[in-house]
């Protein structure tokens, strides 16, 4: 058996689960040239050189790391996903703001992620 996938843990998702996994997957892939994927902390994750985006779905929410701090007007409109830590937590019972975990991908990258490994 090879190295787990991000498919391998989407499938012990629940469908509807596994369905909003794999749309967060194809939005950081769409606004993050060059990623690549990989399992990181045994999660789903992006790296550029480094990692910056982990994900996993929980039983009642999925979860994305690390936190971000900054531009202001995105940690402000991330307010109502934030935790105590300043993970972010998308319940299931809500709808799926892709557009912003489009742009905290962003951000992360420019953060965390360096090409090629720089």
């Amino acid at each position: 058996m090879g190295e787990p996938t991000h498919e391998d843990h989407f499938a012990a998702c629940a469908p509807e689960v596994s369905h909003r996994l794999s749309a967060i997957q194809a939005e950081v892939e769409r606004r993050v040239p060059g990623v690549t994927r990989c399992i990181a902390y045994r999660m789903p994750a992006f790296r550029r050189g480094k990692v910056f985006f982990y994900f996993a779905g929980f039983k009642r929410h999925i979860g994305i790391y690390p936190p971000l701090n900054a531009p202001e007007d995105l940690v402000t409109r991330l307010g109502p996903y934030r935790g105590p830590k300043g993970n972010l937590s998308f319940p299931h019972d809500a709808p799926l703001p892709l557009e912003l975990i489009g742009k905290v991908a962003e951000e992360l990258a420019s953060a965390y992620g360096r090409p090629n490994g720089k």
